[in-house]
C-alpha cells in the first residue's frame, strides 16, 4: 500500500508540474470587408444568391441540363467520393480518446547452449535441454490528453472533412454556371446563324438584281463580283457558325456527363429570361455563402489545430499501458485457471528534452503555415469580393450597351432599305448596298454576342455571390 501511495503521490506531482505550462491560444481572422459592394447603390440585406438553381433559371430545358450535369459530371462524383473518404476519416478520429486494445497469442521454444549457463541451469532444475512459452494476452495503452493533442487531432479531421464538403458545393457552383453559360452561348449561336441565312438571302437578292443591272448595261461586271465575293463571305459564316454550335453542343453534353450529342432546344435567346433586378445583399453574407472562401477559411482553422498538435507535443506525456492473460511453460496447463494467469499496469510520464531541435522546428514551421493561410484566407475574401463588383459593372454596362447596339441595328436595318431603293432607282451604287448590309449583318450579330453576354455577367454575379449550390 505504500507503493502504491508513493506512485499516486508522484504522478500528482508531475501533473501539476505540467499543469503550469501555458496552453495555446486561438486565433480567430476576421476579414477586412466593404460595408456595402461597389456599384450598388443600397445596402440590401437580401441576395439574389439565397434562391435555388431552379428557381433562378425558369427554362425547363437549362433546368434539365443542370440536373443531369449535378448527378453525372464526372468532376462533380469526384468531389463527393472525396467527402466519402473523408466522412470516414471523420467518423475514426472520433475513437481517438479511447485506448488502444489488442489481442496476441505466441508460443516459443528455446533450445540454450549444453554449456552455457542457461543450458545447464535447465537441465538442473527442469531435467531437459529446452524450455516453453506459451502466452495469450490483451495489451491496452493509452495517452491522456493532458493538453488537447487529440482533441485538435479530432478537429483536424472535422475541418479536413468540411473542406471537401465545401469544395463539392464549389464544383457544383461552377459546373451550373458553367453549363448556364454554355447554354446562352448556344442560343446566341442560333440567332447568329439565323441572322446570317437571313443576310444570305439579302445578299443573294442583291446578287440577283446586279447581275440584271449589269445584263442591262446599267453596272460592271465589278458589281456582280463585289456582290458575289459579299455572298460568299456570308456563307463562309453559316459555316463557321454551324460548326460552333456542333462544338459548344459536345461541350455541354460532356458537362453533363454524357456523350457528345445534339441539345434539344425549343426557345430563342430572346426568349430567355433572369433576374432583372439583382440584389448583391451585404459583403459578410457573400463570405459565408460562397464555398471556396468558407474551404479556405476551414484551412486556416485546420492549420490553427495543428500548431496545438506541434505544441502539445513539446509538453510531458501521461501513458498507461496494461497486459494480462494466460502464460504458462507447459501446452497442457496453458489455459489453467487462476494458476496461469497474470497481468501488469504501467503508468509514466515522458517529457521530451533534445529533440535535435525537431519539436521547436516543427511548432514554428506550423505558426509560419497558419500564417499563410491567414493571407491565403484574406486574399480569397478579397479575390470574392473583386468578383462581385466585376460582375456587378458588367451587368450595368452591358444594360447599356444592349440599348445602344438595338438602337444600332434598327438605324442600319433601315439603311438597307433606303440603299436598296436608291440603288433600284440609280442613285446609289452596288457599293453602298453592299456595305448596308455588311454593317447591319455585324450589327446585328455584335447585339446577339452582347445579349449573351448580359445573361452571362448575371450568371457570373449569381456564382460570384455564392449561388448554385442550393
Amino acid at each position: 500500500m505504500k507503493r502504491v501511495k508513493n506512485i499516486i503521490i508522484a504522478f500528482g506531482i508531475a501533473l501539476g508540474a505540467v499543469s503550469c505550462v501555458p496552453k495555446l491560444a486561438y486565433q480567430e481572422t476576421k476579414p477586412e470587408l466593404p460595408e456595402t459592394f461597389k456599384y450598388t447603390a443600397t445596402a440590401d440585406t437580401a441576395s439574389v444568391a439565397n434562391l435555388e438553381w431552379k428557381q433562378f433559371f425558369n427554362d425547363p430545358i437549362l433546368q434539365d441540363l443542370i440536373e443531369k450535369g449535378i448527378k453525372n459530371n464526372y468532376d462533380l462524383q469526384i468531389a463527393l467520393k472525396q467527402v466519402a473518404s473523408s466522412q470516414e476519416k471523420l467518423k475514426q478520429a472520433k475513437y481517438l480518446q479511447y485506448p488502444d486494445v489488442g489481442f496476441g497469442v505466441s508460443a516459443q521454444i528455446s533450445k540454450p547452449s549444453k554449456n552455457s549457463m542457461n543450458g545447464q541451469s535447465l537441465n538442473l532444475f527442469l531435467g531437459q535441454s529446452h524450455v516453453e512459452d506459451y502466452n495469450a494476452a490483451f495489451n491496452l495503452s493509452w495517452e491522456a490528453d493532458i493538453w488537447g493533442k487529440i482533441k485538435n487531432q479530432q478537429e483536424v479531421s472535422k475541418m479536413q472533412y468540411l473542406q471537401t464538403y465545401e469544395a463539392t458545393k464549389a464544383i457544383q457552383t461552377q459546373v451550373v454556371a458553367a453549363i448556364a453559360q454554355g447554354y446562352y452561348n448556344l442560343l446566341m449561336l442560333d440567332k447568329q446563324l439565323q441572322i446570317a441565312k437571313s443576310n444570305l438571302d439579302l445578299s443573294t437578292n442583291t446578287l440577283s438584281l446586279t447581275e440584271k443591272l449589269w445584263q442591262s448595261g446599267d453596272t460592271t461586271s465589278l458589281g456582280v463580283q463585289q456582290a458575289t465575293a459579299q455572298k460568299q463571305s456570308t456563307e463562309l459564316l453559316i459555316t463557321q457558325l454551324e460548326q460552333n454550335i456542333a462544338i459548344q453542343e459536345n461541350a455541354l453534353s460532356i458537362l453533363v456527363g454524357e456523350n457528345p450529342n445534339k441539345v434539344n432546344r425549343t426557345i430563342e435567346m430572346s426568349d430567355t429570361s433572369l433576374p432583372q433586378d439583382i440584389s448583391a445583399g451585404l459583403p459578410a453574407a457573400m463570405v459565408s455563402r460562397r464555398p471556396d472562401v468558407r474551404q479556405q477559411e476551414l484551412v486556416l482553422l485546420e492549420s490553427n489545430s495543428l500548431v496545438g498538435i506541434a505544441q502539445a507535443n513539446m509538453y510531458p506525456a501521461l501513458k498507461i499501458t496494461a497486459n494480462g492473460g494466460v502464460n504458462s511453460f507447459k501446452v497442457d496447463n496453458w489455459f489453467s485457471i487462476p494458476a496461469s494467469l497474470f497481468g501488469s499496469v504501467l503508468g509514466g510520464i515522458t517529457q521530451p528534452i533534445f529533440q535535435k531541435r525537431q519539436l521547436k522546428t516543427d511548432l514554428n514551421v506550423a505558426k509560419i503555415q497558419r500564417e499563410k493561410n491567414v493571407l491565403a484566407f484574406r486574399q480569397s475574401v478579397l479575390n470574392a469580393v473583386g468578383e462581385v463588383s466585376d460582375a456587378l459593372v458588367s451587368n450595368e454596362s452591358l444594360k447599356v450597351q444592349e440599348q445602344k447596339a438595338t438602337e444600332q441595328v434598327t438605324t442600319l436595318k433601315n439603311g438597307i432599305k433606303s440603299a436598296e431603293m436608291l440603288y433600284k432607282g440609280g442613285m446609289a451604287n452596288y457599293l453602298e448596298v453592299i456595305t448596308a448590309q455588311g454593317n447591319s449583318l455585324q450589327a446585328e450579330l455584335n447585339l446577339a454576342s452582347v445579349k449573351r453576354q448580359r445573361l452571362s455577367s448575371i450568371v457570373d454575379l449569381y456564382r460570384a455571390l455564392g449561388g448554385g449550390w442550393k
